[in-house]
């Protein structure tokens, strides 16, 4: 089995928005910034992630994502397979074909027991097992900043609208209106 980059950056989103759920939604903006990984990224995966029904999305102001379910119901194989990551070895994706009409390879069974044994493994691995695994590592979460609204002395000053020809063509279309 390869894990690619997608699984590991569902994975890794996945431990910062359950370390961070409590402080309500979080954005992907705010995991892109703090993971270091593409927003459009993100964005198709946590697409996936809520289709497969692991996530809930909040839209508008003070929007986000939050877990669909507790971190102790998901495990590290949901999340993978969640975002089309195979966990699968063999050369024929398990189909018994590996030699094509002559039939399996001769280490098939040897790759499909590697296969049973990395999903058992992955899915004996919760979500919450990581972020506890996080905290006991010192990982700071920081509270969500409290919104302020300052209230200034300073009037606002909204700009003038000038309703002027913005073009030497524009300017020429004014004049032969008139």
């Amino acid at each position: 089995m390869r894990l690619t980059t997608k699984g590991r950056f569902a994975v890794t989103a996945m431990i910062d928005l359950a370390l961070r759920q409590n402080n309500g939604p979080v954005t992907l903006a705010a995991i892109s910034q703090r993971q270091r990984i593409s927003l459009s990224y993100l964005e198709q995966l946590f697409g996936k992630l809520r289709r497969h029904e692991l996530v809930e999305s909040t839209r508008g102001p003070g929007g986000g994502y939050t877990l669909a379910r507790k971190a102790s119901d998901i495990t590290v194989a949901d999340i993978i397979v969640s975002v089309d990551e195979p966990i699968d070895s063999t050369q024929c994706s398990g189909k018994e074909n590996c030699l094509g009409e002559s039939g399996r390879c001769m280490t098939h069974d040897l790759w499909s027991s590697l296969n049973q044994r990395m999903v058992e493994f992955l899915d004996a691995v919760t979500l919450q097992k990581l972020v506890d695994d996080q905290v006991a590592k010192g990982v700071q979460v920081e509270d969500k900043p409290a919104v302020r609204r300052a209230i200034s002395t300073t009037p606002v000053v909204k700009p003038i609208r000038i309703n002027a020809p913005n073009s030497v063509f524009a300017l020429g279309n004014a004049f032969a209106k008139s």
